[in-house]
């Protein structure tokens, strides 16, 4: 069939173009393919070419980062010399026998350093747990003649012994703590004979002090002003109410008064037979000495 058209063979090979071939002789088919690109630079590819990236372009200037870290290390200049200065004051405290008490006690309100299992010894970490107990006994007996004293003012008692309610608690707390309690921490702690002799001097004090809120004769002070055995009587049979809570008082300081004489009894047993009356003795005749002198 002379009219057939043929198609292209699939195996024949393409024609190859020359590049480098004169343009003008090349086959039109070539007209169509892309011109080669330009030679690339020697120096395209040099590895040790720097690239400046400006400083602006990660957050701020570079006058600013600068002046930011010379405020950074003065800062840390100052917090060092602060260190060494506290530790300066540490050793030398250290070296005159001062001991840093950190406040630990009430946990709560950290107002007192309190440590018995830390730093007394622990054959007398029981007592002094229970002169510890004398302690807050203490507080619990004020608290509540404050309330007692409470309910007979609003009864018509009169204002005047709740203030002196108020008075006790305010004075008797502290008071005990400082005279008598610490004492007795530290002369357990140090082994002081002198902090022994405080503790007997005041804590004798405060038992006589809770015998006599346990009973409240109308004497020296004005007798409903404490949850004693007296006014509880007479005020038992004017109002129940409040002569119960003058009863549940002269219990608490029923309790704080046998309590506290035990623990007295128990320390002068150990004060005896360690030998701090001896050198309490020794002491006081050296006293004695020097004044003469």
């Amino acid at each position: 069939m002379a009219g057939r058209r043929y198609d292209a063979n699939p195996f024949e090979e393409e024609e190859e173009v020359n590049p480098f071939a004169n343009p003008g002789s090349a086959p039109s088919a070539t007209n169509s393919r892309l011109s080669p690109l330009p030679p690339e630079p020697a120096d395209f590819y040099d590895r040790g070419a720097t690239v400046d990236i400006p400083l602006d372009t990660v957050g701020g200037s570079y006058p600013d980062l600068k002046k930011k870290e010379r405020q950074l290390q003065a800062k840390e200049a100052e917090l060092r010399k602060r260190e060494q200065e506290v530790k300066r004051k540490e050793d030398a405290a250290a070296r005159a026998g001062i001991v840093l008490e950190e406040k630990n006690w009430p946990p709560f309100f950290p107002i007192i350093h309190h440590d018995i299992a830390n730093e007394i010894p622990i054959h007398l970490q029981k007592l002094q747990y229970v002169a510890f107990t004398t302690f807050l006994g203490l507080v619990v007996c004020l608290t509540w003649n404050i309330v007692a004293v409470t309910t007979a003012w609003i009864k018509g008692e009169g204002v005047k012994i709740w203030f002196l309610a108020i008075i006790y608690f305010i004075s008797g707390v502290p008071g005990a703590y400082v005279l008598w309690y610490r004492p007795l921490y530290r002369a357990f702690r140090k082994e002081s004979a002198l902090n022994f002799s405080w503790f007997f001097i005041f804590y004798l004090i405060h038992i006589g002090f809770c015998i006599y809120a346990a009973v409240a004769p109308p004497i020296i002070f004005k007798g409903k002003s404490f949850t004693g055995i007296l006014p509880a009587v007479d005020l038992v049979s004017g109002n129940a109410l409040v002569g119960i809570f003058y009863f549940v008082g002269f219990g608490c300081f029923c309790l704080e008064s046998v309590l506290s004489i035990w623990v007295i009894q128990q320390v002068y047993m150990y004060f005896r037979g360690s030998g701090k009356a001896a050198e309490m003795k020794r002491e006081a005749a050296r006293g004695a000495m020097r004044a003469a002198i």
